[in-house]
């Protein structure tokens, strides 16, 4: 992993209690602004390829693997991307659960959150997404992570 990306990512999760008010309300609202972004994401067919290798990399990952082997992935796949699409202001709909509910009883720790980043974060690599973009994702996703982490 980049050392800047891990100093990023420590950046915005120390931020992340003082949004945490805010992302109660709406974690990741769309922001028609990053209509950019998703355009160097390659759109939502950019957004299926970054999290189908983000799967697989879960998949391998055994920090992340327990959490999504009986899981039923093609519909998470599915909502990744609407989420993605809509938080980069992209024409899309989320309708998926919200993060609290989705993932109150999966006792998700720190480490295993942020094996998840490290993960996408590859995925993203892999499709030469340019690191501003990433970042710009990451940024919008962080105040979940009050919503995901649910176990010390």
């Amino acid at each position: 992993m980049k050392a800047f990306s891990k100093a990023f990512i420590a950046i915005v999760l120390a931020a992340v209690p003082a949004m945490a008010a805010g992302a109660a309300e709406n974690p990741a609202p769309a922001n028609p602004s990053l209509l950019s972004v998703f355009r160097q994401f390659g759109g939502k067919p950019g957004l299926v390829a970054v999290v189908d290798d983000l799967m697989v990399n879960l998949m391998a990952d055994p920090r992340t693997r327990p959490f999504f082997e009986d899981a039923d992935r093609d519909h998470i796949k599915a909502e990744l991307v609407d989420q993605f699409c809509v938080i980069l202001g992209g024409p899309c709909t989320y309708t998926g659960k919200d993060m609290q509910e989705s993932h109150a009883k999966l006792g998700i720790r720190e480490s295993n959150f942020n094996a998840l980043v490290e993960d996408l974060q590859r995925a993203m690599d892999k499709h030469r997404i340019p690191f501003r973009a990433q970042n710009k994702l990451l940024e919008k996703l962080a105040p979940m992570h009050r919503e995901i982490v649910t176990r010390p």
